[in-house]
């Protein structure tokens, strides 16, 4: 191709910005930028990508970065609430053992020891006399005091949990909401370079994963953790008070648990850090596949996509598995090193009690033993149960270490900056003196060598150049998203740099080759081109555009709302919505990159008028392919190997036939052809303006008038409204969104069958370990009795026997531990993976109708994805484990109490009802706001996801701050449902932590009382108690983790819902298998009646009639959003028709498998859309049913004129293309695209506005490659422009839903009808 010289040279260097290939997911460390290493040898290709910077998780402190002077006073205050709450809890031991110690005294009748606290509440007093009454009345009075105090420590403990916890939670919400939005700024503010090297993809999962789990490590996690850790160094404190000697034999094995401790969380944080990196590569896939879900479902490449999908999890399930073997280890060491010290206490305690009694000094007393002990106990199962909120916060410092990163890097183009000039008027006079300049990820590739160009103000400049030479780079450095490497860009004399950059923006109106319009209202839309416009400017605007009229005709006019990217228009509408836009803001500088490459022939010559009236009186640059459309510009500018070749008048540069004269004549025979054939005519026929005819039809969605009699009119309408009477998909969607979804845990856990030997094991240790708790209690009791044996050699060797036992517990408590962490957290990682890929694959079955309702864009479906399933885990693994464990241990101590005291079990089981209740009430909590806070939140994500997917068109408009505004107001919706949340969530806690309290007040109480009355020994109270009671306080414990199960069961209904969704289109069971056979297919349309789901109200196709022989070219043209593109989309089953049939070689499509007939069709659409993958794996995507020989990818690159240009490139085929295909032009891209319908060897070939981003000088040579691959198959193809469709075999010229025109270009041209109006105006547009 002649213009493969420089194309090759500028290699993939698109006009816009690049993306660093390798780097899928990662923020990368400022400075720390990478580029992706690749190689021509197969053997090599494993080592393509380097592993790109992972930032260290921060200190636990810095967490708290962006916190206001505010917050950390209502965190200070919280956390010293959770502290005086952990000194109570030492002190309720103190009362227990002053209580126990008078029990063992008054039962042998010895001399009473002092009490401290029990005093306070009237307890320890002697009796009045010798008599039983009097001793039955003391021990009356001292359970009396021990059930008063310990009710009073416990109200107190109660209040002070309640505030520690909601403060918590409140400061945590306060500083997500505002770190939210500091990330979505310091995103925004970016320069492009750092998009291009290091991606924004996976944004999804940073925004709402990563930041979740900073939420989690800075809450109510952090006061729970305090109340632990505070609670095990006062009641060691305590101990070492009562008795020193006890206390630090019991305390000298705490060094091998810290140390253990320690290590394990080091490794817990670099684990946890690697795997966030793995969901985020993992996310960037789900991104990009779901923005392009049209291409993906056209070429079959669901199942590839599942498998890369997968792929990017599996280091994350690794790291996932890794974390929990060595969580199960540090649990194992904590707690048999425990149960040592407890036999170790017990053998020594017992000595140094039998010395006191020995020596008459009562140092050491049963009741000292148990202040001890319990506290030493205490103290280790606070620690134990710090030990997942310590992953939690290590999980925090690593997605926290990721974020900040990012927001507190400074760009070197800071678009949100106020630095700079801001002069008070622009005249747009605008020099590029010496510029030279490469894209930052293709560094080796030079773009501009050296450029020297000057436009005086008011001057309207085309520049001109085969694709890929650096046209659209000029426009990009005036905007300045990026800066030049050498040289400067002027602009009224000052340099680019020093100005502005939101002013310099402001003052510069873009319309771009491939329109990006957000899913909000066309008002807003045309807005964001200024911020002030009122709605008269915006129909102004609107008016000048070409665009006011279709508007108009919408049933929600300018309100009408837009889905993702603008898909609810066709491509022509959003073109000119965008240069609405544009004009809006008034503009000094006008910058046209292909303005009108989208528009249709009958809206073109408009709209091209209303830009050369908009260019009036401002400096404009035109980049277009069309030579046409800039002949009218002041002066026209050749591009050539990144310089300036030559520049004048379109007159003149033809004249000197160079370089403009090669590119002006490359097609010019056959629009001279075309010209001469008609030029008679075209000067006496009248002028018709198709799109200001007010019958003509505007858009997919609008309201269409038929071509037909009144009486066919009104038969139409009717057979609509009876078709929408019985189908609207889109009702159903909604209704489906909008109620929660049942997920039983049976069901959650069915998901884990694969992994049934791993939670059968991971219960039975569960239940070993929980059971070990009332087991000790028996043991304790025992030991206790034992004290009052009075052989002291007989109290030794029945105690050494006990010590043994107690190390059997010990054994069974650490290998539980170890197997209970380590097989859920199996089965929980390979869940929750199995989960995600399971929905992904769900989502990737669903119509296309699903897609299009608001509630399923891209950025909502990342979230849902991503967030939902990482909450999926609560209800699994470890969280799983504790709560079986305190299931268990309350089973077992039930059991023992009612053994050995009825009665009291009896009494001491009222506590429980309270724990559950209260677990209960915060079910139900979560389950109702729970719902309104996810939707909340995912509705903020979609509007940050779309913002920085369409980063450089917000960059462009300036909007960095009108976007932030709206993320801001999502983000206060999303707070106030999650306040509700978290208004019960104190008291619920609480209640968890205090009521098994208040059960020992009331059960020691009653306990007392039966000792006095009824004689039971005293040993039964202390079992019953500490099996019962302690059971009750592991599971106010384990609702540490309650949020995250009902989270958890709330966020699998969601999942659910969606993997319980049946498509609305899918194969027919009835469907008979469809060998791909040779030659062209027949195609044909009988009556098709069809609306778009979203827009029922409003009729596309209207009795729709057309055949299509095998081997014929069709071509279908008219006004833009006539239905083109529906009529492809019916074909590939995209949709299905309200009405009517589509067949298939006469077979209609419903009766086809989907796979079966996708698999005929090959499809190169308007905009096209390529992957972050390799250039021969994009080619190669055209056909996922077979792994694509290299020999067919080069000979289909041939056949699309892209072969010559690829093998040019340092890389050739192993070239990554970058985020949405952003490393090449308009024109490559579109050429690639190409080539991957052509490796599919389709029978029918579907061409929707094929050639429209190709030069002159491609689009020959291209065009002939299509025309050569048409041979042999059927082929549709969509065209604006006329002069490609000429040859076609028939010509169909659509017009409110119906097939106007038919016949071949002479046959249409001689009829004079409205392909002849069409035809005049393509030859208007080209004189």
């Amino acid at each position: 191709m002649h213009g493969d010289g420089p194309l090759a040279k500028e290699g993939a260097a698109k006009d816009g910005a690049a993306k660093d290939d390798a780097l899928h997911a990662e923020f990368v460390h400022p400075g720390r930028r990478r580029y992706s290493v690749f190689s021509k040898k197969k053997k090599d290709k494993s080592k393509k990508e380097k592993e790109p910077f992972l930032a260290p998780p921060i200190s636990y402190h810095q967490l708290f970065r962006y916190a206001t002077g505010t917050e950390l006073a209502v965190t200070a205050l919280g956390l010293l609430a959770a502290l005086a709450s952990a000194i109570i809890m030492p002190a309720f031991i103190v009362l227990y053992g002053e209580f126990s110690t008078l029990l063992v005294e008054r039962e042998a009748n010895a001399t009473l020891s002092s009490t401290l606290l029990l005093d306070w509440f009237g307890g320890g007093r002697p009796p009045s006399d010798d008599s039983e009454a009097a001793l039955q009345e003391a021990r009356i009075g001292d359970a009396a005091a021990f059930g008063l105090g310990a009710a009073a420590f416990t109200l107190a403990q109660l209040l002070l949990d309640v505030v520690a916890v909601t403060l918590l939670n409140v400061a945590a919400l306060r500083q997500i909401a505002r770190v939210r939005v500091r990330f979505l700024r310091a995103v925004l503010r970016q320069d492009m370079a750092w998009f291009d090297t290091s991606g924004a993809a996976g944004f999804a999962s940073r925004l709402t994963d990563d930041l979740d789990k900073l939420q989690e490590g800075i809450g109510e996690k952090l006061a729970i953790f305090t109340y632990q850790m505070v609670s095990f160094c006062t009641s060691v404190i305590i101990a070492a008070v009562y008795g020193w000697k006890l206390t630090l034999v019991v305390f000298s094995c705490a060094p091998v648990i810290i140390i253990a401790t320690a290590l394990v969380a080091k490794v817990q944080s670099s684990l946890a850090a690697q795997e966030l990196r793995s969901y985020g590569a993992a996310g960037a896939v789900v991104e990009e596949v779901l923005s392009a879900v049209r291409t993906v479902i056209a070429f079959g490449g669901q199942k590839c996509e599942v498998d890369r999908y997968s792929e990017k999890l599996h280091p994350s399930k690794k790291m996932g598995i890794r974390r929990g073997l060595f969580s199960g280890l540090g649990a194992a060491i904590m707690w048999f090193i425990t149960y040592c010290s407890y036999a170790l206490a017990f053998w020594y305690g017992v000595e140094l009690i039998l010395e006191s009694r020995e020596n008459g000094t009562m140092e050491y007393t049963p009741g000292i033993l148990i202040i001890i002990l319990f506290g030493m106990l205490g103290g280790a199962l606070n620690m134990g149960m710090a030990l997942p909120l310590m992953e939690a916060f290590n999980v925090a410092r690593g997605a926290a270490a990721t974020v900040f990163d990012v927001i507190e890097r400074t760009p070197a183009i800071d678009a949100l900056s106020d630095k700079g000039e801001r002069p008070s008027e622009l005249s747009g006079d605008i020099e590029l003196r010496g510029v030279s300049f490469r894209y930052p990820a293709r560094p080796e590739v030079q773009i501009l060598q050296g450029l020297d160009l000057q436009i005086q103000r008011g001057e309207t400049v085309a520049l001109v150049g085969a694709s890929g030479c650096g046209k659209s780079t000029v426009l990009q450095l005036l905007q300045r998203l990026y800066d030049p490497e050498a040289g400067s860009v002027l602009l009224d004399g000052r340099d680019v740099k020093t100005l502005n950059l939101g002013w310099l923006r402001r003052h510069i109106g873009v319309v771009g080759q491939e329109p990006v319009l957000f899913a909000t209202s066309i008002a807003e839309n045309i807005r964001y081109g200024r911020e002030d416009a009122s709605k008269s400017d915006i129909e102004a605007a609107a008016k000048e555009a070409g665009a006011h009229e279709f508007i108009s005709r919408l049933p929600q006019g300018y309100e009408t709302v837009l889905g993702d990217r603008g898909t609810q228009l066709s491509g022509g509408q959003k073109q000119r919505i965008a240069i609405a836009r544009a004009l809006v803001r008034d503009p000094r500088i006008l910058l046209l990159d292909e303005a009108t490459s989208a528009l249709d022939l009958a809206s073109e010559a408009r709209v091209q008028a209303a830009l050369e009236r908009a260019s009036q009186g401002r400096t404009t640059l035109v980049v277009a392919h069309r030579l046409s459309t800039v002949a009218g510009a002041d002066r026209i500018v050749c591009l050539a190997e990144g310089k300036v070749v030559e520049q004048g008048t379109h007159a003149e540069l033809m004249a000197s036939r160079g370089h403009y004269y090669a590119l002006v004549t490359a097609n010019s025979e056959k629009d001279g052809d075309e010209a001469s054939q008609a030029a008679d005519d075209s000067e006496e026929e009248e002028d018709l303006d198709l799109a200001d005819d007010k019958s003509s039809p505007l858009s997919r969605q609008q309201s269409i008038t038929s071509a037909r009699s009144a009486r066919s009119n009104r038969s139409i309408r009717a057979s609509m409204r009876g078709h929408l009477k019985e189908s609207t998909p889109s009702q159903d969607i909604a209704e489906e969104e909008d109620t929660s979804y049942p997920a039983p845990v049976s069901r959650i856990l069915k998901l884990n069958k694969k992994e049934w030997g791993y939670i059968l094991i991971g219960c039975i240790a569960s239940a070993l370990v929980g059971s070990s708790f009332p087991m000790f209690a028996v043991l304790f009791g025992e030991v206790f009795n034992v004290l009052s044996l009075p052989d002291a050699d007989d109290i030794r060797s029945k105690t050494n026997v006990f010590n043994i036992l107690f190390l059997g517990i010990g054994v069974i408590a650490g290998l539980g531990s170890f197997l209970q962490s380590y097989m859920f957290g199996i089965a929980g990682v390979r869940l929750t993976t199995r989960l995600r890929i399971d929905v992904f694959r769900s989502m990737l079955e669903q119509e296309m109708a699903w897609y299009d309702d608001e509630k399923n864009r891209v950025g909502a479906l990342c979230a849902r994805l991503s967030g939902d399933a990482a909450s999926v885990q609560g209800a699994t693994g470890s969280r799983l484990g504790s709560i079986l464990q305190a299931v268990s241990t309350l089973f077992v101590g039930a059991i023992i109490a009612l053994v050995y005291s009825w009665k009291m079990a009896l009494v001491a089981l009222a506590s429980v009802p309270v724990v559950f209740g209260s677990v209960f009430v915060e079910s139900r909590v979560i389950h109702t706001q729970g719902l309104d806070e996810k939707l909340a939140v995912e509705s903020a994500t979609k509007i940050a996801v779309e913002t920085i997917a369409n980063i450089r068109t917000v960059a462009s408009l300036g909007g960095e701050e009108a976007f932030l505004h709206r993320y801001e107001l999502a983000l206060f919706v999303s707070g106030k449902a999650a306040r509700k949340k978290l208004r019960l969530r104190g008291i619920v806690w609480a209640l968890g932590q205090t009521a098994p309290l208040f059960g020992y007040a009331l059960a020691f109480y009653y306990g007392g009382y039966l000792v006095a009355v009824e004689g039971l020994p005293y040993k039964s109270i202390i079992m019953v108690g500490e099996a019962l009671i302690f059971g009750s306080w592991m599971l106010g414990q384990s609702m540490a983790f309650a949020p995250n199960f009902g989270t958890a069961k709330l966020s699998a209904g969601r999942l659910f819902s969606l993997l319980d969704r049946k498509p609305l289109i899918h194969t027919s069971p009835s469907a008979q298998p469809v060998s791909k056979t040779e030659g062209a297919a027949g195609i044909s349309y009988d009556k098709v009646h069809f609306f778009y789901p979203t827009r029922p109200g409003v009729p596309v196709l209207r009795g729709l009639n057309l055949e299509m022989k095998p081997g014929t070219t069709v071509a279908l043209v008219g006004p833009s959003g006539c239905g083109k593109s529906t009529v492809i989309q019916l074909l590939q089953r995209l949709y299905d028709p309200v009405s009517g049939t589509v067949s298939l070689d006469e077979r209609d499509t419903n009766s086809l498998p989907l796979d079966g007939l996708r698999a005929q069709l090959g499809i190169v659409s308007q905009e096209p859309v390529l992957f972050d993958r390799t250039i021969a794996e994009n080619i190669a995507y055209g056909d996922n049913s077979r792994v694509v020989p290299m020999e067919e990818i080069i000979a289909a690159a041939k056949k699309s004129n892209i072969h010559s240009f690829v093998s040019a490139l340092p890389l050739g085929y192993d070239t990554r293309l970058g985020g949405k295909g952003t490393q090449l032009s308009g024109g490559q891209k579109q050429r690639i695209a190409i080539a991957r319908a052509l490796v599919r060897n389709p029978r029918v070939l579907l061409l929707d506005e094929a050639t429209s981003a190709l030069d002159n000088q491609s689009e020959k040579v291209v065009q002939e490659a299509l025309d050569q691959a048409r041979e042999g198959r059927t082929c549709i193809t969509i065209a604006h422009r006329l002069a490609t469709v000429q040859q076609a075999d028939v010509i169909c010229v659509l017009e409110r839903g119906v097939v106007a025109e038919m016949g071949n270009h002479q046959q249409l041209l001689s009829r004079r009808g409205l392909y002849y109006q069409m035809h005049q105006k393509s030859l208007a547009s080209t004189t």
